[in-house]
C-alpha cells in the first residue's frame, strides 16, 4: 500500500499541534512577563544518492519559565544502515527503506516545582505501517496531585479507543522510561505505545485518532500543571535537587532513549536531536 498520502495528513497534524503548544508556552511566558518567543530552525537531511531525503523544523525558546524547552516536526525518508535496519518493526537488510513524520517535544523547567516533561508521538512506514508515542511526567520535586492529574489525562486519551490502552501503555512507559545503571525511574510516568500497526484505511484511522488525543491531552493537562506551579518559592537546595535530577533525565535519552538512537542513525540533525538535554544539570 502507498502510504505517501497517509504520511502527509500526519504530517500536517503533527505541524497544528506544534502551533498550539509553542502558542500556549509562550502565553504562559507572557503571564510571566517574559517576551521569549520560539525560535524556528529548519533543516535538510542529507542521504547519498537520495534526492528528497527531508527535513524538519527546530523549534526552541529559552524563557522565564520555560528554561529551555524544543518542539521539534520532522518528515524524513531514505534507508537504514544494514546493521540498524533489522532492529526497526518492519525493516530489513534486504528492505531498509523507511519514510517517518513526527514530533518531538522536551520542557526543562526554570523552577523546580514546575515537572519537565517529554512528548513525542509519530509515524513511520517501512514494509508496515505504525504510529507510536506517548508522554510523561518527569519532576525533580513530585507532586502527587501533578502526577495524578497527568496520568489522568494520558488515561482520558487511551479510554475512548481502548480499555485496555491505559493499563497496558502505562506499564509500558514505566518499564521504558526506566534507568538500568541507577535502578530508578526517570520519572514519574505516562503512556508509552509503539507499533500501532495499520494493515488497512480503517487501522490507520483509528490509531491516528488516539495519537491525536495524545496531543489534544498533553495540550491540557501540561500548561494547567505549569501555571498551578510555576510562581511556587524555591531556594538553592531545591534547584541542587533540579540539577541532580537532570543529570539522570540526560544519562537515559543518551544511553537508551529510542528517539535519540534513530536520530543518531538516520543522519537527523545533531541540534535537534540533542535538545532534549538539559541546558544545566550536575552530577555528584
Amino acid at each position: 500500500m502507498d502510504w505517501s498520502d497517509k504520511t502527509a495528513q500526519a504530517k500536517v497534524w503533527f505541524e497544528s499541534l506544534r502551533d498550539q503548544i509553542c502558542a500556549e508556552f509562550e502565553a504562559i511566558e507572557r503571564e510571566a512577563g517574559s517576551d521569549a518567543s520560539f525560535q524556528y530552525t529548519p533543516w535538510n537531511r542529507e542521504e547519498d544518492g537520495n534526492p528528497d531525503p527531508g527535513g524538519g523544523v527546530m523549534g526552541l525558546m529559552k524563557g522565564k519559565v520555560f528554561e529551555k524547552v524544543g518542539v521539534n516536526v520532522s518528515t524524513v525518508r531514505g534507508t537504514f544502515a544494514k546493521e540498524f535496519a533489522g532492529s526497526i518493526n518492519g525493516a530489513s537488510a534486504d528492505a531498509p527503506g523507511f519514510v517517518a513524520t513526527g514530533i518531538s517535544l522536551v520542557a526543562h523547567m526554570t523552577n523546580p516545582h514546575v515537572p519537565a516533561v517529554h512528548m513525542n508521538t509519530r509515524f513511520l512506514t517501512t514494509t508496515k505501517a505504525w504510529f507510536g508515542g506517548g508522554a510523561d511526567l518527569n519532576p525533580p520535586i513530585p507532586y502527587a496531585e501533578d502526577t495524578a492529574d497527568f496520568h489522568a489525562a494520558m488515561q482520558a486519551a487511551c479510554d475512548p479507543h481502548n480499555p485496555t490502552y491505559y493499563e497496558r501503555y502505562s506499564k509500558w512507559a514505566e518499564e521504558y522510561f526506566y534507568i538500568p545503571h541507577r535502578q530508578v525511574g526517570r520519572g514519574v510516568g505516562g503512556i508509552f505505545a509503539d507499533h500501532l500497526e495499520c494493515a488497512d484505511d480503517t487501522g490507520w484511522a483509528a490509531n491516528f485518532e488516539f495519537i491525536k488525543d495524545i496531543g489534544k491531552q498533553f495540550l491540557a493537562v501540561y500548561p494547567m500543571i505549569v501555571r498551578k506551579r510555576m510562581n511556587t518559592p524555591f531556594d538553592a537546595a531545591d534547584e541542587a535537587q533540579m540539577f541532580e535530577y537532570r543529570g539522570r533525565y540526560a544519562e537515559f535519552n543518551l544511553v537508551y532513549d529510542r528517539g535519540t538512537i534513530f536520530g543518531l542513525k538516520t543522519g537527523g540533525n545533531i541540534d535537534a536531536i540533542l535538545m532534549s538535554l538539559p541546558p544545566r544539570a550536575t552530577w555528584s
